[in-house]
């Protein structure tokens, strides 16, 4: 990626050449004539500094002027990397009074690099949008108030209002000019819309008319212990998930600080990240229905308010000697976590299956895992993925002092990944979002700077695959892509044909790959008695992990699990007992009564 042979030579004569070479047409894309920087300014770290498993390499993907500032991205069919910018992030609120932009990238000769770009959307409403999320030709922005949906009718990948249309689906989320706002969704394997919001809190209306009331000691307090329309209290950041209209939205987490994104897996389990008062950042698997415990229960106290002597800040910034709250993941210290993202199948190879990855920019890094069921919960075992900073010398971030902790120009603390995901090609990409602070209402970068890397095995050469949703066949295909919005896809177009599509459903269910039998039994509920039948027997499946995504189908399809849950209430799962006691919630004591009494046996 760097032009090596020139290290000897003296600045002016590399950038005289660089010039000839620009000039000429011999420079371009992504590959770039010095080792980190342009002649424009524009800056990112070069490729040797950054360490990803010996197996895997680090390649730049895109760079400044194709991409700035990039708070959040996804990638579609076609392997066309979206990304939301940030220039007008906080501080820099009118530095681009048109607004930010919804940018698209594409590699169009297949080399690796990305070598051509265009503005789908920019208007002045956007600045500094935290989310995208692109699920066929509905492109999902979160600005907050708003959650926005643009329609591209006609395909073209560009915004036209006047063949096109703009929806906002939601509103009501507070925050502004904040980051502790709305965030990106992400579509489940069930077919539902996730998506998560900061505890700046939120007053919003869902599509089914019913009004969520949620706020906490950090902001909205008037809102604090207020109930919600479902009957339940709600405080902090929560996360939620719904229909694609908008409708019967669930609140499935709540009193977060600032979960950035949520990852879901094809069995159904969400993962996140979360933010802290340093230091105790954390990596959670969100059980449904989970309360983190960042401020109290009513939202009128902040954890500080409620510390016992002797208490940690990671035991009393999350709890967990509170009854009521869930298990705090791996709490690792001072940060600021973005985005996140979980790895099934792709280019890297099936060692890499089942791979937790979140953002760390605070510390220059995307945290690997590989969950493993432990319990009723998951052990998770964090390690360096992708770092800039092996040393672990942080600067410019909260923990460290913030903007007072810099002491120069270092470029492993200038790799500052926003976010990651996996494309259609099955590589990963990562955002980096290239300044000296991370944090604390600042960007110090004013060359608005931003990167795309990609990790693939050595050598490796992107092939995307033709989606054809216009047959059983194509959409059988698109149920197995690396990237989850592919999948969502597939499934939309499966789910609407019914019972007709059954028997392409069972062979998937014997794939070897467990994903792709996961992802198979989320439709059975949706094709006719027969895969109502063929979901229910696998309530009695040998792996346990099947038995929970049978049982979460029929649950999210909105079919009686009373009969499923009896036959699994002394599961010899713990995690599968998890499930049964989540779904008695809000059920009558005269129909749970029994199974929560089985349950509470079961307990140690």
């Amino acid at each position: 990626m760097q032009s090596r042979q020139w290290k000897g030579q003296p600045m002016s004569w590399r950038l005289y050449v660089a010039g000839i070479l620009m000039g000429t047409g011999l420079c371009t894309g992504p590959v770039l004539c010095d080792e980190s920087k342009d002649l424009n300014g524009a800056r990112w770290v070069p490729t040797d500094r950054l360490s990803v498993p010996d197996d895997l390499e680090v390649t730049l993907w895109a760079r400044t002027p194709m991409v700035r500032n990039p708070t959040n991205m996804d990638v579609d069919a076609q392997g066309r990397i979206w990304i939301a910018e940030g220039i007008n992030y906080r501080g820099h609120y009118d530095r681009q009074p048109e607004g930010d932009r919804i940018v698209v990238l594409s590699d169009t000769n297949g080399d690796g690099q990305a070598d051509t770009h265009w503005t789908f959307v920019q208007e002045p409403f956007l600045r500094a949008p935290l989310g995208i999320a692109v699920i066929g030709n509905q492109i999902v922005v979160s600005m907050t108030p708003d959650m926005v949906i643009y329609t591209d009718v006609d395909g073209d990948g560009r915004f036209n209002p006047e063949v096109d249309r703009r929806e906002v689906l939601l509103t009501g989320f507070n925050g502004r000019r904040h980051d502790h706002s709305l965030h990106s969704v992400t579509v489940g394997p069930d077919g539902w819309w996730y998506w998560n919001a900061g505890n700046c809190g939120a007053l919003f209306t869902d599509r089914s008319g019913r009004t969520f009331r949620i706020g906490s000691s950090y902001d909205m307090r008037e809102q604090a212990g207020l109930r919600s329309d479902d009957g339940h209290v709600y405080v902090g950041g929560f996360a939620a998930r719904m229909r694609p209209d908008g409708t019967s939205v669930q609140i499935i987490g709540q009193n977060f600080r600032n979960s950035y994104e949520q990852t879901v897996t094809s069995f159904g389990d969400v993962f996140q990240n979360d933010n802290d008062d340093p230091p105790a950042c954390r990596t959670t698997f969100l059980m449904e229905y989970g309360n983190a415990g960042f401020s109290s229960f009513d939202g009128q106290r902040s954890w500080q308010a409620d510390r016992r002597p002797g208490q940690s800040t990671q035991i009393s910034q999350w709890r967990q000697e509170d009854p009521g709250t869930m298990p705090a993941g791996d709490v690792y210290g001072g940060g600021s976590p973005t985005g996140i993202a979980f790895y099934e199948n792709g280019a890297l190879g099936e060692g890499y299956a089942g791979l937790l990855l979140s953002c760390e920019p605070a510390r220059n890094t995307v945290f690997g895992y590989l969950p493993k069921p432990e319990g009723a919960g998951f052990r998770l075992e964090r390690f360096n993925f992708l770092t800039s900073n092996l040393e672990e010398e942080f600067e410019g971030t909260d923990f460290k002092g913030g903007d007072r902790s810099i002491t120069g120009e270092n470029d492993k603390i200038l790799f500052r990944p926003s976010d990651v995901v996996v494309g259609a090609d099955g590589a990963i990409y990562v955002a980096d979002w290239y300044d000296p602070r991370v944090g604390g209402h600042q960007a110090l970068d004013n060359t608005m700077s931003g990167s795309i890397y990609r990790i693939a095995p050595k050598g490796f050469r992107p092939t995307i695959p033709q989606v054809d949703l216009s047959s059983v066949r194509g959409q059988m295909a698109a149920l197995k892509s690396p990237a989850i919005h592919v999948r969502a896809q597939a499934f939309q177009k499966l789910q609407a044909q019914g019972a007709s599509v059954l028997p392409a459903i069972n062979r998937l269910l014997d794939d070897p790959n467990p994903y792709f039998q996961a992802r198979a039994v989320w439709l059975l509920p949706y094709l006719g008695e027969q895969g109502v039948r063929r979901v229910n027997r696998l309530i009695d499946h040998g792996d346990p992990q099947i038995r929970i995504t049978a049982f979460r189908a029929m649950r999210r399809a909105g079919l009686s699990v009373l009969n499923a849950a009896n036959r699994l209430m002394d599961d010899i799962s713990p995690a599968v007992r998890r499930e049964v006691a989540l779904a008695m919630r809000d059920m009558p004591f005269s129909e749970s009564g029994n199974i929560l009494i089985e349950l509470a046996r079961g307990y140690d």
